[in-house]
């Protein structure tokens, strides 16, 4: 790909499976044996406040003890040396690609290693447990939940993505479903601007026929070889 000088990447769950951290969804709706509708929903937290932030601590501590892989070696290797504009989208919640020394990044659906007040609105960065009430370190009220999007809430910063596509050259898909919107129509906002697009995946996702090119692989060994290719050869 020669002529690439603005880069959109989005990252799903299939970059960290690689390090140990589940998928989201199972073909059962379940996450962790948890129904999706009791712990991933403001209505599930409403309900039983006690389960919800329970499932997220587990979840948090988890987290804590994964490592980055090859491919989030790779993206913030892409990070540090490429010139041009670079946003990495991420739907995941885990700071995996920071850990790998990424700084473009920008998470969608929020992360699990912050504390969102719903007092005061402030967003602390947090990992210990929060089943215990704690109160916010902002205001003091004792009103934190998970800084994550559930199902029924509005992404982070889609203005900035979509301002980024908008620039992009080229758009990437890592590792995602291509089943949960509004990332799943990320690509074809690019293919309505003219922007080339490339999938790289275990498998073709569900809207891999909106992609010019599909590669199927382990992310740990496609990432990498997809950046050596940009860092050789793209404008940079």
């Amino acid at each position: 790909m020669t002529d690439i000088r603005n880069i959109v990447v989005l990252t799903g769950a299939g970059i960290s499976a690689e390090s140990g951290i589940d998928t989201f969804r199972s073909d059962g709706g379940l996450w962790e044996q948890h129904r999706i509708e009791d712990v991933a929903t403001p209505e599930g937290f409403a309900r039983d406040p006690e389960l919800v932030l329970r499932f997220y601590d587990m979840r948090r501590e988890a987290i804590l003890q994964k490592r980055p892989n090859p491919a989030h070696d790779a993206i913030a290797r892409l990070d540090a040396e490429w010139q041009g504009e670079l946003l990495i989208v991420t739907q995941n919640v885990d700071d995996l690609h920071e850990r790998a020394g990424a700084r473009r990044v920008l998470h969608m659906h929020g992360t699990h290693l912050n504390a969102w007040c719903t007092s005061c609105d402030a967003r602390t960065p947090w990992t210990g447990p929060m089943i215990d009430r704690p109160p916010c370190p902002v205001c003091e009220a004792r009103s934190l939940r998970p800084d994550v999007v559930w199902f029924g809430e509005m992404p982070y910063e889609m203005e900035r993505i979509y301002s980024a596509i908008h620039r992009a050259d080229l758009f990437v898909s890592i590792g995602t479903s291509g089943a949960v919107y509004p990332a799943a129509g990320f690509v074809r906002d690019a293919r309505q601007l003219n922007i080339e697009t490339l999938e790289l995946n275990l498998e073709r996702s569900q809207g891999s026929q909106w992609f010019h090119r599909s590669r199927q692989g382990p992310a740990s060994q496609l990432v990498p070889d997809w950046v050596d290719e940009m860092l050789g050869t793209g404008t940079r």
